[in-house]
């Protein structure tokens, strides 16, 4: 062969191989595989700062304290006190106030609120909708979206009149789809006294958000759905109703806007609907009702369940459901979406003598398993085929955490000093706040870490400390001491985002506090204020409230 033939084939076959990269490479993109592009520069950040967060050295410092009067609520790094009238920022070492807007009017009153975020790799007609913005619902049925930051009004939507009371937010699907839902419609004592029938029970708007536009609304009717409604809602696509008898029943959303929606309206744009003239959004007339459900839709799943509880996830799709009678609270079934048919193991039980209930829920990794939580347990539960039958699905143990009881001892029988012999009347409950008892449990997406809170009481004050755990196999990497006393009778919340770890306390007489801790790395002075009462207490004030640094 001529070394010019040679050389041809070898560029022909370095041209395929580099034909066949090129390939590879538009693929590894298409799925998101780029070694240079944003996502991966985030990922690799994250895992750093899982390993900062779980080395030794590291601590999580109470770097400031804030007291209310009124709930505070925190999302993504902004603290929301007063109603939503002032914001801090919860990244810095100090508080720094966003916004603090004057005290409101009750008439002003915000009953609800929702985070929105701007959506990746969309055009959107306005600069502001590429910045977070918090979607709020007064008590006067408006719906105003403000800036996350400065708390200014980017858009208002009258809902309706007084025909209903609008006081719930939630997401169809989570930053794309929003519903709001009315209070349930209850007539007055007098009016059901002369006779006055009430048939629509609950109202539901549902819209697109950034831009923010107007899918439809429609009523909830005991004519349609029955007379033993309770409540309703939207998730995923399904719509959600729930009877006082335990029943949920589900029907496809979607379906119900093609088939009943009458017409179509578009915000800020006028209408004549029912021999009314108006804007859509506008006050005084707010948004037509124009999906009306004239007959039974047909039905996508019934269950049966106390309390209502209900919930589908696992792969293969199963659902969770406590048996619908008293005896059996506390017990789970898990059986299969396609025939009903109950798991192999897949009756939980865990048999707790305790004050509070055990809990269980589908993991919100997306992994498909069951976080099964009680007093002293914590079961990580995963969904398999069973050998040699591959029909069907069965319930085992993925792993499981189990509370710190060394020390505690509940002897039946005692002998004094003297030789007598003491037999106790009772046993300890299996959530005695004596013992450690698991509180909360949840899980930090972006680190990919469990999060469990633990108690125990000792004398008067309750101790907590919250532990971070490898999602895979449930190994401690790190726990974290709350200096504050925890009192389990008071209702607690905490959340751990990233490098911030917030406890936030409901105390009676609506006295709420707020304790900030954040990670610190060079502890060499930390480690000598490692408790209140070491550490040196300062008072200031920011915008007219109080901090407390420690």
């Amino acid at each position: 062969m001529c070394p010019q033939a040679a050389a041809g084939g070898g560029r022909r076959r370095a041209a395929s191989r580099g034909a066949h990269n090129v390939c590879r490479l538009l693929s590894r993109r298409a799925h998101g595989f780029y070694a240079r592009d944003a996502g991966v520069a985030h990922r690799i950040n994250l895992g750093l700062l899982r390993k900062m967060i779980c080395q030794e050295s590291t601590k999580f410092k109470n770097v400031w304290t804030t007291h209310s009067a009124s709930p505070i609520a925190y999302e993504r790094g902004r603290i929301y006190l007063d109603n939503y009238q002032c914001c801090i920022s919860s990244v810095a070492r100090e508080p720094r106030i966003l916004y603090q807007k004057p005290k409101c009017s009750k008439s002003e009153k915000i009953e609800d609120a929702l985070l929105l975020e701007c959506p990746l790799g969309e055009m959107l007609p306005s600069p502001s909708d590429y910045k977070p913005s918090l979607i709020v619902l007064t008590v006067q049925n408006w719906l105003l979206r403000l800036s996350a930051d400065s708390g200014e009004i980017l858009e208002k939507i009258y809902l309706a009149g007084s025909c209903c009371k609008f006081r719930y937010l939630s997401w169809d699907t989570p930053q794309e789809v929003m519903v709001v839902k009315s209070a349930q419609n209850k007539l007055p004592a007098a009016a059901r006294q002369a006779g006055i029938q009430q048939s629509v029970l609950f109202y539901l708007a549902v819209f697109q958000v950034l831009p923010l536009s107007f899918i439809g609304m429609l009523e909830i009717n005991k004519k349609i759905f029955g007379n033993s409604v309770t409540d309703v809602a939207v998730s995923n696509g399904i719509l959600i109703v729930m009877y006082s008898t335990g029943l949920v029943r589900l029907y496809n959303f979607q379906a119900i806007c093609e088939q009943f929606m009458e017409q179509p309206f578009d915000l800020g744009h006028e209408f004549n609907w029912n021999g009314q003239v108006g804007i859509v959004g506008k006050h005084p007339f707010g948004l037509p009702c124009n999906i009306k459900i004239t007959d039974t839709p047909p039905l996508l799943f019934e269950a049966s369940s106390l309390e209502n509880a209900f919930q589908i996830g696992g792969y293969p799709w199963h659902y969770i459901i406590t048996p619908n009678k008293k005896k059996h609270k506390g017990v789970f079934h898990i059986c299969s979406l396609k025939d009903n048919a109950l798991a192999k193991n897949g009756i939980q039980d865990m048999q707790c003598c305790s004050l509070e209930p055990d809990w269980i829920y589908f993991h919100p990794d997306m992994s498909g398993r069951i976080i099964h939580v009680g007093p002293n347990l914590i079961k990580v539960l995963k969904l398999k085929e069973v050998k040699n039958n591959t029909d069907q699905v069965e319930v085992a143990e993925d792993f499981t955490i189990v509370a710190n009881r060394e020390n505690c001892v509940n002897n039946a029988v005692t002998v004094t000093a003297s030789g007598r012999v003491v037999k106790k009347r009772f046993n300890l409950l299996d959530d005695d706040p004596e013992q450690e008892t698991f509180k909360i449990v949840d899980y930090e997406d972006e680190l990919d870490l469990l999060s469990t809170v633990a108690v125990t009481e000792i004398g008067a004050d309750g101790k907590a400390h919250l532990d971070f755990r490898c999602n895979d196999h449930g190994i401690l990497l790190k726990s974290i001491p709350l200096l504050e006393s925890w009192d389990v009778t008071y209702s607690h919340e905490v959340y751990f985002d990233k490098d911030l770890v917030l406890h936030i306390e409901q105390k009676p007489n609506r006295r709420f506090s707020c304790y900030v801790y954040q990670m610190v790395c060079d502890t060499a002075k930390d480690d000598e204020c490692s408790s209140h009462e070491k550490a040196e207490r300062v008072f200031r004030k920011k915008g007219g409230r109080l901090f407390e640094y420690i």
